[in-house]
């Protein structure tokens, strides 16, 4: 599977059209535009809600197989709750699906990536212990109305990034209520669609391969403890049951020190733990570049961190070749040892690389940096498949479009296609990316000569 990977508010505009109700995002960015680096917002972004049909001519063009996209809350169920489902917003998509459909590219569906309907959000969001119910009620629509035209769905974009900026104590509440509701949504489409609508479904996770500085035993115990505290948060309890086990150590005797009666992080009863065990069909990971991490000193008890739950140092390289984005740096080598682990962790799964991609500030057409940074992540995934037996089902590119890149707005570019957001038509042209990425995907070769 080749394709491209893209998310509802990031290109759709349209925000308040049809019967849309604000996302969080969209409420954020109007309330208090300081916190976007260019003070923007997504209201049109690249206008996607009227220009689908050239952005599925572009993925044609391009030969790709598949189409990665999420489906707006907001715009299917304007109210947050399936008791009115918005006609104008089912259509949107099933439009969307027919196109691609029509073109032979599949739908690869992602139910929420980020944009929450605002009136959830002011119900406590993630955090509400009914937010696995109110999920599955909206994935409920979704394979109604969607499900006999998709066969791979993905639950929650990067449930860590929705969970790590209201503070530590919150997030590993929040991390256990996501898991619940990614559980939920599995046994719901496990249970009453997938034997006549033959899909899988899995949530995608996200973060960087760890490396250790040294092979001292030290550093190498500090980068898989930071491993299983990043992939572990979630994927453990998804192929294992529960929370990793150097989580529960680490947390609860932090916790004891720091005077609180009980770990802060939360319990999972037996019956959760068998719930959420075993409920990822496929294992979906977003990943883009590589930290290097060594042992430190056990930290002073104080108020909690992540950092200091974890208790290792983490940093980059200043040799290895930058982006745009200030966490995003090019270490190809990385993605096969990043592979590598997910086999030996997770029980050999099948992966999908749900994204992957490179940052410029400039959007310019000649980037020879994108195109090598694809290059070179390509293959070093096909080394480990061929040297690693590592089981890869597919591939997409972050992103098909420049887009609103969440707090970076504008500033940063991911796309193998240039947007003019200053042309109120949002023109599309291709970069030199889009090109080399045109050819591995209609000839499964990353080099220039390729010999059978």
């Amino acid at each position: 599977m080749f394709g491209c990977a893209t998310a509802a508010f990031q290109i759709e505009g349209g925000w308040n059209e049809d019967g849309k109700s604000p996302s969080v995002w969209d409420t954020t960015t109007h309330r208090t535009p300081s916190i976007i680096a260019d003070n923007s917002t997504a209201d049109v972004a690249c206008d996607s809600y009227h220009k689908y049909k050239e952005d599925v001519a572009l993925l044609k063009e391009l030969g790709a197989t598949h189409y990665r996209f999420s489906i707006s809350w907001p715009r299917i169920l304007p109210n947050g709750f399936n008791t009115y489902i918005n006609p104008l917003g089912v259509a949107y998509y099933k439009n969307l699906i027919a196109e691609l459909k029509a073109n032979n590219i599949q739908p690869l569906v992602t139910i929420i990536h980020g944009d929450l309907p605002q009136v959830l959000g002011d119900l406590g969001g993630y955090y509400n212990a009914s937010f696995p119910d109110w999920l599955r009620d909206f994935a409920r629509v979704a394979f109604d109305e969607f499900g006999d035209d998709v066969k791979y769905w993905l639950t929650i974009n990067e449930p860590h990034e929705s969970c790590i900026y209201d503070g530590v104590v919150k997030a590993y509440d929040c991390a256990a209520n996501l898991l619940r509701a990614h559980a939920k949504v599995w046994h719901l489409y496990d249970e009453e669609y997938r034997s006549k609508q033959h899909g899988k479904i899995s949530m995608v996770l996200n973060l960087n391969w760890y490396e250790p500085e040294t092979n001292k035993t030290d550093d190498i115990i500090a980068a898989e403890t930071k491993m299983q505290f990043s992939w572990g948060l979630f994927g453990h309890a998804l192929y294992h049951g529960d929370w990793p086990p150097i989580m529960k150590s680490r947390i609860g005797l932090r916790s004891k020190l720091e005077g609180y009666s009980k770990s802060r992080l939360p319990e999972f009863t037996q019956e959760e733990i068998k719930y959420i065990k075993g409920t990822n069909d496929f294992f979906a990971f977003n990943s883009y570049t590589t930290s290097i991490v060594r042992a430190i000193d056990e930290p002073e008890i104080g108020e909690p961190t992540s950092e200091t739950d974890i208790g290792v140092y983490e940093y980059q390289r200043d040799d290895w070749i930058p982006s745009a984005s200030p966490w995003l740096k090019v270490v190809p080598w990385g993605m096969r040892k990043l592979l590598r682990w997910f086999k030996q962790e997770y029980f050999n799964p099948e992966l999908l690389i749900t994204e992957n991609g490179y940052s410029d500030s400039t959007g310019q057409l000649d980037d020879p940096i994108r195109t090598n940074y694809i290059k070179e992540y390509l293959s070093a995934i096909k080394d480990a498949m061929d040297y690693d037996g590592v089981n890869v089902i597919g591939y997409n590119t972050w992103s098909l479009l420049d887009n609103f890149e969440w707090v970076s707005g504008y500033t940063v570019k991911f796309g193998l296609v240039n947007v003019d957001f200053n042309d109120p038509n949002r023109t599309r042209t291709k970069k030199d990316s889009y090109n080399y990425y045109q050819k591995v995907c209609k000839t499964r070769c990353i080099v220039d000569e390729c010999i059978d």
